[in-house]
């Protein structure tokens, strides 16, 4: 069984916060996070294929998931971008693998950046989820940096079931998350 941390903190800490400085009457109000997608484009699989089964494998190995393959929806003649061809990948993480995986970014992967001051406190899309970017997928342990062509950068949106920005950084702040003071 894995390692689930962040599940018995929400269960037993984050709960009781966010009930007692919203005032939840339910149990089913208080907010909790659904899913995490993790998204690499990689505008480089137009000209060389090899590129994007690579930047799978990364995402594999990052994630503990099989990606799927994104492609494009138009043609584009100046990007040399056929209609159907892969641009990217991404993965739609749930339940266990979903805290598994939020555990390892806020306290292995996020103190790993360069020059890291926290994380944008402002990133809410204004319904309750989080925009998260890196710029690099060396940050992960998983990640071996001999092995690597290129640096790719990807995006991580955590989506959550509260109904204002206030609620959901409350429960992120609750898993510890580091947010810019």
């Amino acid at each position: 069984m894995a390692n689930l941390r962040m599940k018995d903190i929400y269960e037993q800490q984050v709960r009781k916060q966010l009930t007692e400085k919203f005032g939840y009457k339910n149990s089913m109000e208080v907010p909790k996070i659904t899913k995490i997608v993790v998204n690499m484009g990689v505008g480089e699989a137009a000209q060389d294929s090899k590129k994007i089964t690579a930047a799978a494998a990364e995402m594999a190995a990052i994630t503990g998931q099989k990606p799927i393959l994104t492609k494009a929806r138009k043609a584009i003649a100046n990007f040399k971008l056929r209609e159907g061809q892969a641009v990217g990948c991404k993965v739609t993480l749930r339940r266990d693998h979903m805290y598994e995986f939020l555990d390892r970014l806020i306290n292995i992967a996020l103190p790993r950046v360069r020059d890291f001051r926290g994380v944008n406190g402002k990133s809410f899309d204004g319904r309750g989820n989080y925009a998260l970017g890196l710029k690099e997928q060396f940050i992960f342990p998983e990640i071996d940096y001999d092995k690597v062509d290129s640096a790719r950068g990807m995006d991580i949106i955590i989506c959550t079931t509260a109904k204002t920005d206030e609620e959901a950084k409350a429960l992120l702040a609750g898993f510890r998350m580091p947010f810019q003071s």
